[in-house]
């Protein structure tokens, strides 16, 4: 398929003003295609002379095409461009029938049927250059029009759209025309849909899951509502421009790739934030934080677009840095910035560390395959984290003049970076220009060191180092030991300070016990600390008193893993001593997590993993234990998944699946039964009859991802070999069951088991990636990776891969990322 370059976008924005698709769709025609039909209403601008462009549209057959009545010859279309040519200025009308394949890998036309109970459903993913896959047009962001969609369906079936639907009788549903929006924000979601509706400041809401769902779906329906509408009100406390459409449906729909797409007036979800199994309170923050997410992208993204997709942080960014904001301003969920700082700034800190790293704002980006690659933790969680520096530098007064300044003069309409620190600079006083330079036009991550001084009288003064370049606004914590109790330390001061410092050093009183920089967590660079303060650490981490500090100090700690400044068991030492007090879900999940996928799978050498993993399941047990009482089913929820995944011996797993139970509770659920399966088949410790019982007992669809996850994960040669064939070889996996598989497949406990499969590995996934495109290309780059086997032998074979067998972008940029952590790896081990 062509993709569209940036040249090819903006020659076409000059020729051409799209005002109206009006588009049928026909979904009774079968499970493997469905019918589209495509009318454009377009301009060729006065100014121009007769010209060529094209339409894009990738159908499995192109029917017919005409250009203003006259019939275009389908012969024509070459992959997924169909020429328009000698095109004169004025008025035009495009249109285009054809048949369209239905998708398995959530691109496009999704289609799923539900194996609990046989019911179909489809919706779109059209994002970046999807639609046409769907219908004909001209994919790009800035070319914007007014949609006219037109829906047959199965009877029975519900058809949601960007605008309010109406059933028409025979299966016929239209819906309302939208206002200007780009292609990609374009959706449909069909299907025997359960449905609960509402109706807030006049405008019809509603929540949409597929009906085996229905009774979970109500059981948080309350929940979910009562966050969006708490969001919603907040945002027009925020933004002058009103809600821009016309309805607001949520629909969490099957095998989604994304947490979420913000389509105006129809948001989809992934179906799994429909909890069916125990989850803990952060889980449902993050769910209250996605919708908030998503709503912000209302005004960010789908009333002021990108012009190009080197401006995807005007989108991204900014709904992150609200979503987080907004939720704990306006909802239950007061301390999203925690789990912001110890998971999804993470992600961030790590991206921006490799060789694939981008500005924020890239100065350039060519083309739209090059445009997804940069759907990362850069543009994500480090655009939000240099907005909350932004907001802490220039005062929310003044940012949210400048956001609004920015809708007023966008709205229904395109705009870049350069627009945007515009609208910022007539807010304020401050120089924003070299701000956006300077943070958002760079790469890497900085360092702030601080070292202190005596002095006389007791008076220390403090000196911050910084490798980098970019300006900080910090607030600096100095804690003193607690004399009334031995392992707590008490805030004495936040000092805010600016990095650079004007006068080089500034007072702090009597040497504090700790020193914490970026205490607050408001700025986005890595912090060390001073031997007294590492030494405090080591004894008293636990008894800060402020969960966001304690955030900041763990991501300190991990970064100083991963650079190989402290040795992974002095990581797991301090996580088995201060782990067990911890209160903070979000920090026990996140501590947890890289203890176990990384210092325990990746920077221990095999002969040390047991000791770690004896370690971690002590760790466990321990916080099992203190949440006997029930006062914490959330920190014994994580305390219990980690006891399983990292359980070194089956005995135990056995008799608690056995008995439907863990001691003391929590009763096994759904997602736990099929957690302890996984774990006893990597243990050798269960079989294939077991998985089908589990199966039986479970055959929903999160049943069968479970069961090819444990199939996979079975210590037997036929079975890696039958798992590897249905990733590689066979393309009838679903996006949902080839993550499954991989998942399950790769345990660092069967290193001589799979050896042969790590020489096998790229060149099945290049093959496997040019077979089906970029978003299966991105699950065998993530989910397929031979993560465990940290040697030289991988990296010299992905080394080899990336320079002789040429992978397509999406697959090339996940070898990339995964080839520096492997070496990194080995960095961590030799040192």
């Amino acid at each position: 398929m062509s993709v569209l370059t940036r040249d090819e976008a903006q020659n076409r924005a000059r020729l051409l003003d799209v005002h109206r698709y009006t588009i049928d769709l026909d979904l009774t025609g079968g499970d493997d295609t469905f019918d589209s039909s495509t009318v454009i209403r377009f301009t060729v601008r006065a100014d121009q002379d007769a010209t060529d462009t094209f339409v894009e549209v990738k159908p499995a057959e192109l029917r017919s095409a005409t250009l203003d009545g006259h019939p275009l010859d389908p012969e024509s279309l070459t992959e997924n461009r169909l020429p328009l040519k000698n095109l004169t200025p004025g008025e035009h009308e495009l249109r285009v029938t054809a048949r369209m394949r239905y998708s398995r890998t959530g691109e496009g036309m999704h289609r799923f049927t539900d194996p609990s109970d046989d019911e179909t459903y489809v919706y779109t993913q059209m994002f970046m250059d999807d639609v046409q896959r769907v219908f004909a047009a001209f994919d790009q962001p800035d070319l914007k029009a007014v949609f006219d969609l037109t829906v047959t369906a199965p009877e029975g079936w519900t058809v949601l759209a960007n605008g309010i639907t109406e059933h028409l009788g025979d299966g016929r549903w239209q819906a309302a025309p939208t206002p200007p929006v780009s292609t990609y924000l374009v959706a449909v979601a069909a299907g025997p849909w359960h449905s609960v509706r509402t109706e807030h400041r006049g405008l019809p809401f509603g929540i949409h899951c597929r009906r085996s769902l229905a009774p979970h779906l109500d059981t948080d329906a309350d929940e979910i509502l009562d966050v969006t509408r708490a969001c919603f009100d907040r945002y027009h406390e925020k933004f002058d421009e009103p809600y821009p459409f016309d309805s607001y449906d949520q629909a969490f729909v099957p095998e989604f790739n994304a947490g979420a797409m913000e389509n105006p007036g129809l948001v989809t979800f992934r179906d799994e934030f429909v909890y069916r199994s125990a989850v803990t309170d952060t889980e449902r923050q993050t769910r209250a934080m996605v919708i908030a997410h998503e709503m912000a992208h209302m005004w960010f993204g789908d009333l002021v677009t990108l012009r190009w997709w080197d401006d995807i942080w005007l989108n991204e960014s900014f709904a992150e840095y609200m979503g987080y904001q907004t939720v704990a301003e306006a909802t239950r969920f007061t301390d999203t910035w925690t789990d912001f700082g110890i998971t999804r700034k993470a992600w961030g800190y790590d991206a921006d560390q490799r060789p694939s790293t981008h500005p924020v704002a890239p100065e350039s980006v060519e083309d739209t395959a090059s445009a997804l690659l940069n759907f990362d933790g850069i543009s994500y969680a480090k655009g939000a984290s240099a907005l909350r520096q932004l907001v802490t530098w220039l005062g929310e007064k003044d940012f949210l003049t400048g956001i609004n300044n920015h809708f007023t003069r966008h709205k229904f309409g395109n705009a870049t970076l350069a627009d945007f620190i515009d609208s910022l600079a007539d807010a304020t006083e401050r120089d924003v220009h070299t701000w956006a330079d300077t943070w958002l036009r760079t790469t890497g991550v900085d360092t702030l060191t601080p070292h202190i001084t005596p002095g006389e009288n007791g008076v220390c003064t403090l000196t911050v180092d910084r490798t980098g370049t970019r300006p900080h606004r910090i607030a600096v914590g100095l804690y003193d030991q607690d004399l009334t109790d031995e392992g707590r330390l008490t805030l004495r001061e936040r000092v805010e300070l600016d990095i650079p410092q004007p006068d080089g050093t500034h007072p702090i009183g009597k040497r504090p016990a700790l020193l914490v920089l970026n205490d607050g967590d408001l700025t986005y660079t890595k912090i060390r600390f001073d031997p007294k303060s590492f030494h405090t650490l080591d004894e008293n981490l636990s008894g800060l008193p402020d969960p966001l500090t304690r955030a900041v100090v763990w991501n300190a700690l991990r970064d100083a893993v991963r650079d190989g400044e402290l040795p992974p068991a002095t990581y797991l030492h301090t996580a088995r001593t201060h782990l067990p007090h911890e209160t903070d879900l979000a920090v026990t999940q996140g501590v947890l997590a890289f203890a176990t996928t990384q210092v325990a799978d990746r920077y221990t050498a095999p002969d040390d993993r047991p000791a770690a993993l004896a370690t971690l399941s002590s760790l466990c047990r321990d916080l099992i234990r203190r949440t006997e009482d029930g006062d914490h089913p959330g920190l014994r929820l994580i305390a219990v998944r980690h006891a399983i995944d990292v359980a070194a011996q089956p005995d135990t797993l056995a008799a608690w699946l056995a008995d439907g139970t863990v001691p003391g509770g929590p009763e096994l659920d759904p997602e736990l039964r099929w957690r302890i399966l996984g774990r006893l088949a990597v243990l050798g410790a269960t079989d294939e009859t077991a998985i089908a019982a589990e199966l039986d007992r479970d055959p929903s669809a999160t049943g069968q991802e479970g069961a090819a996850r444990c199939r996979a994960a079975l210590p037997d040669p036929d079975a890696k070999d039958a798992a590897w064939q249905a990733m590689f070889t066979g393309d009838d996996l679903s996006n949902y069951l080839f993550t499954a598989t991989a998942r399950g497949f790769w345990q660092p406990e069967q290193a001589d088991l799979l050896r042969p499969y790590v020489t096998r590995y790229y060149e099945d996934a290049v093959a496997l990636a040019a077979r089906r495109g970029p978003a299966i290309a991105d699950a065998a780059g993530r989910w397929a990776f031979p993560v465990h086997a940290v040697d030289a032998d991988t990296l010299r074979l992905g080394e080899e891969c990336l320079r002789d067998a040429d992978p397509i972008p999406a697959l090339r940029r996940k070898l990339i990322d995964q080839l520096d952590d492997l070496a990194r790896a080995l960095r961590v081990r030799q040192a």
